[in-house]
C-alpha cells in the first residue's frame, strides 16, 4: 500500500527507461488506484501489470472488492493470490486462494500463488507441513495444463519486511521441496515448467545468492521495489542467471 497514481506513473516511467533485459519477465504491481494510469505507460514496453489481489467472481453484489474482469479491463495480466499479509491481517485461506486461483485462470490472467510459514512454525519444525498444505489447498482441483500456467512464490512470513532473509540454501531447500510436490500433484513435466520464485527482504546484495539456486526461478520482491534503481538491479541478478 504505498505510492500515489502519479508516484506510480513516474516509478514505470523511469523503470522503462532503463534496459529491460529479454530474458526476463518484469511485472509491476501497483495499487488498484493506479492500475490504469500504469497501464497506458506500460503499454508497448517489455514490463507487464499485475495486481495485488482480487476477489474470485466476474461481477455482482460484492461491495469494495474487484474482480478479474476488471483487472483485465485495466490492462492487468498478472495477479497475486494468497500473499502473506492477505493472510495474516484479511484471514484468507488457502480454499480463497484456490477459489480466486482458478477463476483468475479462466479469465486468462497469470496467477502468483504465494505461500508460507511464519516464525513460529519455523522454530517448530513445521516449514514443510505448513507449505504443503499451502500449495495442495491452494492449487487443488486443477489440472497440469493449469498448473503450467500458474507462478509460486516462496515467502517465508518473518523474512518479509524485517531484515532478515532465508539463506540462499535455506530458500532453495524449500524451493526444491515446493518443486517436489508439483510433481506429485502435476507429474515432472508441469513441475518442470512452473516458476517458483522467493520473496522476503530480495534486495541487491543478495538477490544474485538467491538466484544461483537451481530452484529459484525469480523474486518476488517487496520493499526493494519501491525504489527503480534496486529493482532494476535484482532484474538485472535473474537476468544473469538465465545467462543474459
Amino acid at each position: 500500500m504505498y505510492k500515489s497514481i502519479a508516484e506510480s506513473v513516474l516509478f514505470v516511467e523511469e523503470l522503462i527507461k532503463l534496459e529491460i533485459p529479454g530474458n526476463c519477465q518484469v511485472v509491476v504491481c501497483p495499487p488498484f488506484t493506479a492500475l490504469h494510469a500504469v497501464s497506458g505507460v506500460l503499454r508497448g514496453s517489455p514490463v507487464a501489470l499485475g495486481a495485488q489481489n482480487m476477489y474470485h467472481r466476474g461481477e455482482g453484489a460484492y461491495t469494495g472488492e474487484i474482480s478479474p474482469l476488471m483487472l483485465k479491463d485495466a490492462g492487468c495480466r498478472y495477479v497475486i493470490l494468497g500473499h502473506s499479509e492477505r493472510r495474516q491481517y484479511f484471514a484468507e485461506t488457502d480454499l480463497g486462494v484456490n477459489e480466486k486461483a482458478a477463476s483468475a485462470l479462466e479469465r486468462d490472467l497469470c496467477p502468483i500463488v504465494c505461500v508460507g510459514e511464519v516464525l513460529a512454525e519455523r522454530e517448530a519444525g513445521d516449514t514443510q507441513g505448513v507449505v504443503e498444505a499451502q500449495i495442495r489447498g491452494s492449487l487443488a482441483g486443477l489440472t497440469s495444463g493449469q498448473a503450467e500456467k500458474i507462478i509460486i512464490a516462496y515467502e517465508p512470513v518473518w523474512a518479509i519486511g524485517t531484515g532478515r532473509t532465508a539463506s540462499a540454501s535455506d530458500a532453495q531447500q524449500v524451493n526444491g521441496f515446493i518443486r517436489k510436490i508439483l510433481d506429485s500433484m502435476f507429474g515432472r513435466g508441469a513441475a518442470d515448467k512452473i516458476r517458483i520464485l522467493y520473496g522476503g527482504s530480495v534486495k541487491p546484495d543478495n538477490a544474485a545468492g538467491l538466484m544461483e539456486q537451481p530452484d529459484i526461478d525469480g523474486a518476488l520482491v517487496g520493499g526493494a521495489s519501491l525504489d527503480v534503481k534496486s529493482f532494476a538491479a535484482i532484474v538485472e541478478a535473474v537476468s544473469l542467471k538465465l545467462g543474459r
